[in-house]
């Protein structure tokens, strides 16, 4: 049986299930019934870690999870985010600690639920002190309303003036194949101060697949086309000689392009959990099966050594994404 990997105090199956994608971000949202089957299913699989977030469709995949797994409660582990939110279907960013706490109370409710177990700041607010962000947290940890405090596409300078205020259980930060930033710094820093790294994007937003995602099939509102700079189709056209050597080592070790991806960042430190999205009941399957697909450390340093960061054709995100994360970024990364 696949090995549990820790968060906090508690031990969760490897690979979580990233819940945007139901509601946000790549295209409409799923069919209400179709999204609440995906993620009963999910549980019925096995998978026993969620990860949702205010911002998610403007609350609606908090909203979704307790609606269809409210009686399941006890079965899973349930992470949410807060500081990025909505006003007037207006996208907010808000650290101040008053915010965190209604935004909390405003969670709890439309995940049915009387505790979440890590609630991360979901972006850092430049006009909030982090210290300031992390004592509202605590006080939540203190009144019992969440279990572990979170942060999200953050830098190693945030994570060790926020441990040190209080314990940080957990780190979300874009890694794969095709994203290398966390080795820059903060994966070691997870490390060294015992925090979860939670991956997210793991498959690279559908491009580490086979067949790949087609961005002249996206929909107008599919954030791909617009802030993630690799998905333009000059930047994508140079990309995708990348995965013909992910297919020829998926094809060595028996499995799908995707679940390589999944092993990839399995292997690369036991603290290190990613959380694929889908809408695909067929994908959550296939990611599912990939936290028993084992790599061999040739294999592992073969795929580092072609997959080298400089390889990727395109900016992780355009500038104004990039403007509101304090994640590390390589030297080249500057001048793209």
């Amino acid at each position: 049986m696949t090995a549990k990997r820790r968060i906090g105090d508690r031990e969760v199956y490897p690979v979580g299930l990233g819940c945007m994608n139901i509601t946000h971000a790549y295209g409409p949202p799923m069919d209400e019934a179709e999204a609440k089957g995906l993620l009963v299913r999910a549980l019925d699989l096995g998978y026993d870690f969620l990860d949702t977030a205010t911002l998610y469709g403007f609350g609606r995949s908090e909203e979704l999870i307790g609606q269809a797994l409210k009686d399941r409660r006890n079965s899973y582990f349930l992470a949410s985010k807060c500081v990025l939110g909505f006003d007037g279907g207006q996208r907010t960013l808000d650290a101040r600690p008053e915010s965190i706490k209604a935004a909390c109370e405003a969670s709890l409710k439309r995940l049915q639920t009387d505790v979440i177990d890590l609630y991360y700041m979901h972006r850092p607010d430049p006009n909030v002190p982090i210290e300031d962000s992390v004592g509202a947290l605590a006080d939540l940890v203190q009144e019992g309303k969440i279990r572990m405090i979170g942060l999200s596409e953050m830098g190693e300078a945030d994570l060790r003036r926020a441990n040190a205020v209080h314990p940080i259980a957990a780190m979300q930060s874009e890694y794969s194949l095709w994203v290398r930033n966390p080795e820059i710094a903060i994966k070691a820093a997870c490390e060294e101060l015992g925090v979860a790294l939670v991956a997210f994007s793991p498959v690279g937003r559908g491009f580490l697949a086979d067949p790949p995602v087609d961005p002249a099939k996206f929909h107008e509102s599919d954030l791909r086309g617009s802030i993630f700079p690799r998905f333009t189709p000059e930047n994508y056209a140079r990309n995708l000689p990348l995965l013909d050597e992910a297919r020829a080592c998926a094809k060595e070790v028996d499995c799908s392009v995707a679940q390589l991806a999944l092993a990839w960042t399995l292997a690369k430190g036991d603290n290190i959990l990613p959380i694929p999205g889908t809408t695909s009941l067929a994908h959550l399957e296939e990611n599912w099966q990939a936290g028993s697909v084992q790599l061999s450390k040739d294999m592992v340093a073969r795929l580092d050594a072609f997959f080298l960061p400089e390889k990727a054709v395109g900016p992780r995100y355009n500038s104004l994404g990039q403007a509101v994360v304090t994640t590390e970024m390589y030297p080249f990364e500057q001048t793209q």
